[in-house]
């Protein structure tokens, strides 16, 4: 699909999504997150890195940063080059916590003009998360809490939790993505 007809599929749906409809919500979700993973794959590939968990969790913060962000898209751009730039963000800041680069090799020229955070209103952004973390495992929402928030690392965190750092990481994965299916059903509505 080109983009300008994934661009003429999405924009409606989006809209649709941003006025309460929580079905076009999902389908633009599910759409875009294939667009996402796509992009994303290359780009780590790009960066030196290959493995497709780590694929998908860059993909589940650009999910939740969408949902957490939408009130700032403007309806006369495109919501793919809107989606887009978040992603670019979100990438460069995975990169940068994670500390890994595998080459000198660059990921694209625009990727570091994206590196200021999207204005969103802090009590908004906060309570969506609180939501969403709250619907999570105490397990699951302090091994998020410690690795995506305080930026310890997952071993670091796994230790904490009592759990072998591959558990964690797999808590982890599956945290977030119920996270993101958490928002996606309630995103919509409160908009």
């Amino acid at each position: 699909m080109s983009l300008e007809e994934l661009e003429t599929q999405l924009r409606p749906a989006f809209l649709a999504a941003l006025a309460g409809d929580g079905a076009a919500y999902r389908r633009f979700l599910e759409a875009i997150a294939g667009r996402l993973r796509d992009y994303l794959r290359q780009m780590l590939a790009r960066a030196g890195r290959h493995e497709q968990s780590e694929v998908e969790d860059v993909l589940q913060e650009v999910l939740l940063a969408l949902h957490l962000s939408r009130h700032t898209y403007d309806p006369t751009s495109p919501v793919t080059a809107w989606a887009h730039a978040i992603a670019r963000y979100k990438l460069v800041d995975h990169l940068r916590r994670t500390g890994r680069h595998a080459g000198n090799r660059p990921l694209d020229d625009e990727a570091f003009q994206f590196a200021d955070r999207p204005a969103i209103p802090a009590a908004e952004a906060r309570l969506d998360l609180d939501r969403a973390m709250a619907s999570l495992p105490e397990r699951t929402r302090l091994l998020i809490d410690r690795v995506r928030l305080q930026g310890t690392s997952v071993a670091e965190a796994a230790s904490a939790a009592g759990m072998t750092e591959s558990a964690a990481k797999v808590a982890i994965h599956r945290g977030l993505q119920a996270m993101a299916k958490f928002l996606s059903r309630s995103g919509a509505r409160s908009t």
